[in-house]
């Protein structure tokens, strides 16, 4: 009996060659076929996005490679039976979380189990130190794997931002970082009570820290600077034990890096980002206020520890008894300006709930009831507040008291983000703002440049269009208070001179107390030549340079605002040239239509489509629009003057700060309206005001933002 193997290889020679050439021709057609189907499903459905999302599993990949290779070295040096049962539990972990995530769809039990073990390990990798593993080879590459780990993260939270894939909400903490902060504390416990302790109070300040940049506080960037410095240099070598510094930066890194890109990119205004906090009911903002003053006493409390060290008692007990009664003063007119504060807001609150069926926002009730003069006021009492801790954390340092030092790193963050609050919001309220828009629905111009009336089968169609626009407009001015000029309607145009007294007349306006408004808006759609220039009845034409002189002739040396709205069909010459402005605050927000337009998929863009869609965006906060997305037809396009980063409203004066004391503060604390007054007439951060003031205008020249906060409830967009 023959091998199987000969009789199927004498089958296989029976086989015609034509036949089995051409089997292997479909063979190798049919796979490549369906190879390029998949490669051209695969290209359409990768996108930026999901680009940005692998690098952001990369990150995290990575660094889930570091803590293992780094709890592997632990107990292979120590022999330690806890940390191998510790990472196969974390291995476990993790493996139920994927389970959770991919089979069971329950994708946000999954990310918190995970978030909380990766904070946990990482913490673990920071305090199992060792000298002894400092030669090993696989502690060097951990040491690769976490610094690569840091550059993917911030890369990662770059690129999402500047593709525009993350959408800002309104938040204090996300649940990422709280749950990787509380794993990171847990961490901690298998130290000393006292060092547990420590680390636990300054994983509080780190969360602290956080919310501050992402409010966006005045003195965030130089809060996060002490923060390094103190924890590096001073907190860990106080407790005096082994730390890995590669771990505890890849977890600052990537706890800090969110926060303080956005302190850039987010596009949220004073009261978005505040708005987790100032929309809390009463009780809860009454308790917060209570949290804050027993931190403050505990601080005190801890910094009065200072009094035991009798080397330096001819120092430390007049200093700390000088600054002592001083900082209890500065806070006690602190807490009572919070309580002032709250108690303030809770009448906006009711307010607000009472009218809210009329689209009336919480900033433009605080604006109607004088919350700008109180917060301006508020923030040099805040600052000196600070400015008292500080220097009492500076008499009563205790270089090794770690949870002094985790204390003092608490109690500044909760100043600086009081401080920011009042800054904003004195910044951003009771700006008064006053309208006036001009309609010329002329979509046809004679060679001369004179509008021509249009066929009468498109007169229907556009008084429905133009209605449109006016109502929009109207809606715009209603929604956000803006009192009203007017509104000017005409099919066949309006004359230069005609436009010329109705301009001026509108930049004249005053409110009624006597001083001009601090914004005047003026709105208009219509014909425009290429440079942008107006088209008028008669052949004639408004400039921008015309404009301008009106503007500075009423002006004058007042400091008020004008912004532009342009709903036409050649408004980016305005755009651009409004940037070489150097003497006022001028802005213009227009609009860029899509010369070329495939009909199938949209229909042409036309006037009014801008404002529509512009008014729908500042009206409505659930609006979903979003101008960065790709194959608009309708596009915006703002600029900005030179000097636009500079504008700020009326500050109080003495007497102003003087009547605030007498009405909220009891009159023992009367001596100090003077000291304050004094010392915040002193200026002392001139040359740093200056500084951020040159930041602030090569922003706005060099990275316009996308969304530009006036500060008046609405925003200027581009695409």
């Amino acid at each position: 009996m023959k091998p199987k193997y000969f009789l199927w290889l004498k089958w296989v020679k029976a086989l015609p060659a034509a036949y089995m050439c051409r089997s292997l021709r479909y063979c190798v057609s049919h796979c490549l076929y369906a190879a390029m189907t998949r490669l051209e499903e695969a290209n359409r459905e990768v996108n930026m996005h999901s680009s940005v999302r692998y690098l952001g599993y990369l990150a995290r990949i990575n660094l889930l490679v570091a803590i293992c290779m780094g709890l592997y070295v632990r107990w292979e040096k120590t022999a330690d039976a806890l940390i191998l049962v510790i990472f196969i539990l974390g291995l476990f972990v993790l493996g139920i979380a994927s389970i959770l995530y991919y089979y069971f769809s329950m994708e946000t039990a999954s990310l918190s189990l995970s978030n909380l073990w990766f904070g946990f390990l990482l913490g673990l990798l920071c305090f199992l130190n060792n000298s002894a593993f400092k030669m090993d080879v696989k502690e060097e590459a951990t040491k690769y794997l976490l610094l690569s780990a840091i550059v993917l993260r911030i890369l990662c939270a770059l690129v999402e931002r500047i593709c525009g894939c993350v959408h800002h909400r309104p938040t204090l903490l996300t649940t990422v970082e709280f749950l990787e902060l509380v794993g990171f504390a847990i961490a901690s416990t298998t130290m000393l009570v006292e060092k547990s302790l420590s680390i636990i109070l300054l994983v509080l300040a780190l969360a602290m820290l956080i919310i501050d940049l992402r409010m966006k506080s005045f003195l965030a960037i130089p809060n996060l600077a002490i923060f390094g410095a103190i924890a590096s240099l001073l907190f860990f070598p106080s407790l005096q034990i082994p730390t890995n510094p590669f771990a505890l930066a890849c977890f600052f890194s990537c706890l800090i890096s969110d926060p303080l890109l956005d302190v850039y990119f987010s596009g949220l205004s004073v009261t978005e980002r505040w708005k987790p906090y100032l929309y809390r009911g009463k009780i809860c903002r009454r308790l917060s206020v209570i949290s804050v003053g027993v931190i403050e006493l505990i601080f005190f409390i801890l910094a009065a520890f200072k009094l035991r060290d009798l080397d330096l008692w001819y120092f430390v007990i007049p200093g700390f008894s000088i600054f002592g009664i001083f900082w209890m003063i500065c806070h006690v007119i602190f807490f009572i300006t919070l309580w002032g504060f709250h108690t303030k807001l809770n009448d906006c609150h009711k307010v607000y709930y009472t009218h809210r069926a009329e689209n009336n926002s919480l900033d433009r009730v605080m604006a109607s009831k004088g919350m700008r003069h109180f917060c301006l006021i508020s923030e040099q009492l805040v600052f000196f507040s600070l400015v008292a801790t500080a220097v009492l954390g500076a008499v009563s340092w205790q270089p090794t008291n770690g949870i002094f030092m985790s204390a003092f790193l608490i109690v500044l963050p909760l100043e600086s983000m009081a401080h920011g609050l009042f800054h904003e919001l004195g910044n951003c309220l009771g700006g008064t703002c006053v309208g006036y828009a001009v309609v010329i629905p002329t979509n046809f111009c004679s060679p001369d440049g004179q509008p021509t009336l249009l066929p009468p089968d498109h007169v229907q169609e556009l008084n429905l269009r133009s209605t449109g626009m006016l109502n929009a407009i109207q809606r715009f001015f209603a929604y956000h208070m803006i009192e009203t000029y007017g509104c000017d309607y005409s099919t066949s145009g309006l004359t230069f001179d005609t436009l010329h007294s109705k301009i001026k007349s509108f930049l004249e306006l005053r409110t009624a107390d006597g001083p001009r408004h601090d914004t005047y808006i003026l709105y208009y759609s219509g014909h425009s030549h290429g440079t942008g220039e107006w088209a008028l009845a008669g052949g004639d034409a408004l400039r921008l340079d015309t404009l301008l002189e009106w503007w500075r002739e009423k002006n004058g040396t007042f400091c008020s605002r004008l912004i532009i709205v342009l709903d036409c069909e050649n408004s980016q010459p305005w755009v651009k040239e409004v940037r070489k402005v150097n003497d006022q605050y001028v802005a213009v927000q227009g609009a860029e239509m899509a010369r070329v337009v495939d009909i199938e998929e949209a229909d042409p863009p036309q006037l009014g489509d801008f404002t529509r869609q512009w008014v729908e965006y500042n009206c409505n906060p659930d609006s979903n629009i979003s101008w960065s997305e790709k194959g608009r037809t309708v596009r915006a396009v703002y600029g900005v003057s030179k000097r636009w980063s500079d504008y700020t409203l009326h500050l109080p004066t003495g007497s102003d700060v003087a009547k605030h004391w007498m009405m909220y503060f009891p009159r023992i604390t009367y001596p100090l309206v003077h000291l304050a007054n004094w010392f915040c007439g002193l200026n002392l951060f001139w040359v740093c005001k200056a500084c951020f003031r040159c930041l602030k205008r090569l922003k706005m020249s060099w990275f316009l933002p996308t969304v530009l906060d006036t500060g008046q409830g609405f925003k200027l967009v581009k695409s």
